[in-house]
């Protein structure tokens, strides 16, 4: 049994005395032991050394005591076992030397077996169980069908990603064939993660705000209901749409455990968009992480007002930014743990 159980109950919706806290990409890069790793081993080689992929899962638990710790990985590791080559360049992000762009490119995509080709992280899981020992519980996550393609045809980060776009809406017949490869994939990653140990999966839509609300139901949020109703019964399941808004209110419908929220949403319109019976997580600006640390304290009581604290997960909106001075994440936490109703 889990000695802190905080996030599960929130997910299940159970009366709490206060709402559990973690935050996206809190194992990382605004860490200093985190880039005394980074200094002596590339982002892949940490992603697929199980002993480094759980030292870094459980640094920030260590220095801060968040409710959950998320595995450290990236959503990208899934193209790479589907025979499509990612590289992580510094100071530039990903790079896919050859972006899917026809057919021809998608029939080279295989559906992988997971455990041939992700054991690694696996293997991370339960080494990063042994570490937690049952103090809290552990996330695993992977990117929506949608956000892996986007990167598997652009080649890179985007600010629009219109070459992603411009193949699904001339060529869709392809575009859906490859979401559906990256789907099938995807289910079979994440039931493999929760056989590994993982308690909770995340479900990342880092850019479903890239589509308009038509677009995003058939590129995007149709494959992430597969997956839904693929996990639900194994394991509590979070979407997180960033810019998705708009389709909060479909989302509240999936069967999914929790829906997280992006600051550009209040608190109070995520309530009503979702009919208020589902958990929702979110939704601190990250940048304002940089405000003062006393500053910070009373907007997290503010937030945590506003959605009120059952039902709730206290988290940022997006990934914590890497120059985020240490005792400003450190309020952020404390916020919440020394909440009082």
């Amino acid at each position: 049994m889990i000695k802190n159980d905080l996030f599960l109950r929130a997910l299940k919706g159970e009366t709490v005395d206060r709402p559990p806290v973690w935050m996206m990409r809190q194992a990382g890069r605004y860490l200093p032991e985190f880039m005394e790793i980074r200094e002596k081993y590339d982002f892949f080689t940490r992603c697929r050394t199980p002993e480094l992929a759980s030292e870094i899962t459980v640094q920030p638990i260590r220095r801060y005591g968040m409710d959950a710790a998320i595995l450290f990985s990236d959503i990208l590791v899934i193209p790479q076992a589907m025979n499509i080559e990612v590289e992580m360049k510094p100071n530039f992000g990903p790079y896919l030397p050859n972006p899917v762009r026809d057919q021809k490119g998608v029939d080279n995509v295989i559906v992988p077996d997971v455990h041939e080709e992700l054991g690694y992280v696996m293997e991370a899981i339960k080494a990063t169980k042994e570490k937690l020992n049952d103090e809290i519980p552990l996330i695993g996550f992977a990117g929506s069908p949608w956000t892996i393609l986007c990167y598997c045809v652009q080649g890179q980060g985007s600010k629009n990603f219109d070459k992603a776009k411009k193949f699904c809406f001339t060529n869709p017949i392809a575009a859906h064939n490859l979401l559906q490869k990256i789907t099938d994939t995807t289910i079979a990653y994440l039931k493999a993660k929760v056989v590994a140990g993982v308690d909770a999966v995340q479900v990342f839509d880092s850019w479903g705000g890239m589509l308009s609300p038509t677009d995003y139901q058939e590129f995007s949020w149709q494959y992430i209901q597969q997956i839904i109703d693929a996990l639900k019964e194994d394991a509590p399941v979070i979407a997180f749409g960033k810019g998705c808004w708009f389709a909060l209110q479909e989302m509240s419908k999936s069967g999914a455990a929790a829906l997280g929220v992006d600051w550009t949403c209040s608190p109070r319109n995520a309530r009503y968009l979702t009919g208020g019976n589902i958990t929702l997580q979110g939704n601190f600006d990250p940048t304002r992480l940089y405000s003062s640390p006393a500053e910070i304290k009373k907007m997290v009581n503010q937030m945590i007002n506003d959605f009120g604290k059952d039902k709730y997960i206290v988290n940022l909106g997006h990934g914590i930014l890497p120059d985020i001075p240490l005792e400003n994440a450190k309020a952020f936490i404390d916020a919440v743990k020394e909440y009082k109703v």
